[in-house]
């Protein structure tokens, strides 16, 4: 099969003729028909701090996919060949105290799918049965494939009142945009977006941000709090990650609102705790990836109930062979989700 893989340690990826690989009692194969790039599989693709810090190789990676079940082990259970599925992520113990107290996301013995074990930029990819999720055969591979970022999106914005407050998403690339239209579809007040990238402000718009700030242009707090009429942002969704942004996603919120971060900074980040967190009264929710699993139904019930349309997410579709291109095209930003059309 056909397989995109970091097989040493540094910048870019390799596109190799693997084996199909084998599967457990416990596992599925999954036959992929749609991945999606995520602002991770870029970290992994430049070999950042972070990347070197985190990933095994050599790997497969990739995390975000759609695809049909070729193959079950014994004690797979629930999940039948033919099945149109997806996947949570994270791979967890089952037994730590976090696992059995509903805190799976957290789990200290997570093995993350495409980080550190073969995840699926591959024409076939394996699965714990107990973390597939099944699609609606109706719902193309390239909308289905979108889901685990958009539990990324659901999970940030539901840490906390949403309903007629002032939402301020810093970061709108694809996670961000889909907290967009989260927020929007929650019944945000009004939304705030705020990048330094026209073409993403210009998407952020198209999926309902009320105001949108060039954070280049005009310092991010201080746009923040003239929208707001000095108040500031009841919740602050820092998307970006970005060293210069988190503090002033901080000093951007409100007194007494909250501030949930996704984004993951590739260095230390100094923020000044007594100005713009405990004088403040902020509640702060460090988010990494999606409740198990109850974001999982979250998110179902906003797409099942046609509140969420993620259609106009998909800017550009690439085959395998074309990875070179599609991750400069993920790297300049000019895009929203890109996908590799696999087993079309």
């Amino acid at each position: 099969m056909k397989a995109l893989m970091k097989t040493e340690r540094g910048p870019g990826a390799v596109l190799v003729d693997a084996a199909v690989p084998d599967i457990g009692p416990d596992e599925v194969l999954v036959r992929v028909k749609a991945a999606s790039i995520c602002g991770t599989d870029l970290h992994i693709y430049n070999w950042d701090e972070w990347a070197a810090n985190t990933v095994r190789t050599p790997i497969v990676f990739g995390h975000e996919f759609a695809g049909v079940v070729e193959k079950t082990g014994e004690d797979a259970g629930h999940v039948k060949p033919g099945d149109h599925v997806s996947a949570e992520g994270h791979i967890v113990c089952g037994l730590c105290r976090a696992c059995r107290t509903g805190n799976a996301h957290v789990c200290p013995n997570t093995v993350s799918f495409g980080i550190t074990t073969n995840g699926c930029f591959a024409e076939y990819a394996v699965v714990k049965a107990s973390n597939i999720i099944k699609n609606d055969p109706s719902v193309p591979h390239e909308i289905a494939c979108l889901q685990d970022p958009l539990g990324n999106a659901v999970h940030t914005v539901l840490s906390g009142p949403v309903a007629g407050r002032t939402v301020a998403v810093i970061g709108v690339g694809a996670i961000g945009l889909m907290a967009v239209a989260v927020a929007r579809a929650c019944g945000a007040g009004r939304i705030i977006a705020v990048d330094v990238n026209d073409y993403r402000l210009r998407m952020a718009e198209s999926f309902g941000a009320d105001i949108c700030i060039n954070s280049a242009a005009t310092p991010l707090a201080d746009a923040v709090r003239e929208a707001t009429g000095g108040w500031g942002a009841d919740a602050v969704l820092e998307m970006s990650g970005h060293p210069a942004a988190i503090p002033d996603a901080f000093a951007a919120a409100a007194n007494g609102g909250r501030v949930s971060m996704l984004g993951i900074p590739a260095q230390e980040v100094s923020v000044d705790f007594g100005r713009d967190i405990i004088f403040k009264g902020l509640t702060v929710h460090g988010i990494t990836g999606r409740r198990m699993y109850e974001t999982w139904e979250q998110m179902k019930g906003l797409l099942g109930g046609g509140r969420l349309d993620m259609s106009g997410l998909v800017t550009h579709r690439f085959r395998l062979e074309e990875y070179e291109t599609a991750f400069e095209l993920v790297r300049s930003g000019r895009c929203g989700k890109v996908v590799f059309a696999i087993g079309e």
